[in-house]
């Protein structure tokens, strides 16, 4: 026998919850399919980090540094996850209580330590705040994680851990809320969908710095070996290139069609800047080689990272073209030219390209099919003023920031390792272990 349905039991709990998105404006129970798609994209972001930047990274270096490179990523993994928690999380995205007027424009404070406030049925936007919290701690977890291919292979472990810390908290919290957090950039209405600026030009520049402070590797440039596995670097970045459709068709934090039109372009970018890029190397040196064309990828993504909310396919094509072409003059220029030793080119392939793809975005975004255009009362102009501003004011506090962290470092710890270390190879003199047995 079919058992009576309780219909005023039904229509009472349907009031509970379409009332409080009523009466406050939010959704009042988490849509089931937008919560799958972003738990889903957590972990690809995490992907990226593990172990997809440690193979990158670690093909690109000697054999004696693989471990090492390694050991910094899965060591900030697991630090900068606590670091959120702790603090980064408050800064980023708190809501300001107990800041002074106005100074919630720059930072959200530390209501939300420990992640205060944040329950079981706490909700951000359609899905639960503890997935929000869980999936913006990826990104944490990966920004600092690219400057370890700055300072590779002649670095202090200690320094990268306390300044890995520092730098979260410093740096990328506070640059997460203007972007992000509703600070003022956002209020100046900044388009970085998945992190052109808060991600690639906070590491990119801070990078640069760390360099120049910390000084060359012994025998730069005449005397680095080639990346000791080109393999690993192949397959770092086949899964940098999937882990980043979460990384970007994530940010959209819904299964959308916003999330569909991310995920196409930052394929067509990747795909386009790995040709443009093996192209470039063919016809410079006759010979198309595979840490050259995964380098192009890693550009491409880089680059249509800021810009996969505001452009079409067409679009995407361009950036990854350009991604390809300005990014590789960038390591010439910086490896060759200048003599600065980025070890894995951190700053050309993130920092140049989150910075191009950031600007390029009120360029592109009204051409080809499927471009979204510009918003009311947005203009060419006013839009590329803005992101402009977003770029000098990003790259202006990554880059002082990073300064004072490091000066206070280097008056407690050692930044860089001895040269007999660095001739023995990070592996053996800082982890005692070896790699390859030797």
């Amino acid at each position: 026998m079919k058992p009576k349905t309780n219909r005023t039991g039904i229509l009472a709990r349907a009031l509970t919850l379409i009332v409080p998105a009523i009466l406050f404006g939010a959704p009042a129970f988490a849509d089931s399919g937008d919560t799958a798609w972003v738990l889903t994209s957590t972990a690809l972001v995490l992907f990226m980090t593990l172990p997809g930047l440690a193979l990158f990274y670690g093909g690109l270096v000697q054999g004696k540094n693989i471990l090492s490179v390694l050991m910094q990523c899965l060591a900030l993994a697991c630090l900068m996850s606590l670091v959120w928690v702790a603090v980064g999380y408050s800064i980023a995205f708190g809501d300001g209580n107990g800041v002074a007027e106005g100074a919630g424009q720059f930072w959200g404070g530390l209501s939300k330590t420990f992640l205060g406030g944040v329950e079981n049925s706490s909700m951000s936007g359609t899905i639960p705040e503890s997935v929000f919290v869980m999936f913006q701690m990826t990104f944490a977890i990966i920004t600092p994680a690219l400057i370890v291919g700055a300072y590779a292979e002649r670095v202090n472990f200690a320094a990268v851990l306390l300044f890995s810390a520092l730098w979260l908290v410093i740096v990328y919290a506070p640059v997460t809320h203007w972007v992000w957090g509703g600070g003022w950039l956002a209020e100046r209405g900044v388009a970085d969908f998945a992190g052109g600026l808060v991600v690639h030009a906070t590491a990119g520049i801070s990078s640069l710095v760390f360099v120049l402070m910390m000084g060359k590797r012994t025998g730069f440039p005449s005397e680095i070996r080639p990346p000791h596995n080109p393999a690993f670097v192949m397959l770092g970045a086949s899964m940098l290139w999937v882990g980043w459709f979460g990384f970007n068709a994530g940010s959209a934090l819904g299964a959308n069609g916003d999330a569909g039109q991310a995920m196409l372009v930052t394929h067509l970018s990747a795909a386009t800047a790995s040709l443009v890029w093996m192209a470039i190397e063919w016809i410079k040196y006759n010979k198309p080689t595979l840490v050259g064309t995964a380098t192009g990828t890693i550009a491409g993504l880089a680059t249509i990272t800021p810009a996969a909310g505001s452009v079409g396919p067409l679009g995407a094509i361009i950036i990854g073209a350009l991604a390809a072409g300005i990014c590789y003059l960038a390591v010439v220029m910086i490896r060759s030219r200048l003599k600065i030793d980025d070890s894995l080119d951190v700053f050309a392939v993130h920092g140049v390209g989150g910075i191009l793809g950031t600007l390029l975005i009120p360029v592109l975004a009204t051409v080809g099919p499927m471009a979204p255009g510009f918003g009311e009362g947005v203009t060419f102009a006013s839009q590329l003023g803005v992101q402009a501003l977003g770029v000098v004011a990003v790259c202006i506090w990554s880059a002082v920031a990073t300064a004072l962290i490091l000066l206070v470092i280097k008056l407690t710890l050692r930044l860089r390792v001895s040269k007999d270390d660095e001739v023995l190879g990070l592996d053996t003199a800082t982890h005692g272990e070896s790699a390859y047995g030797h």
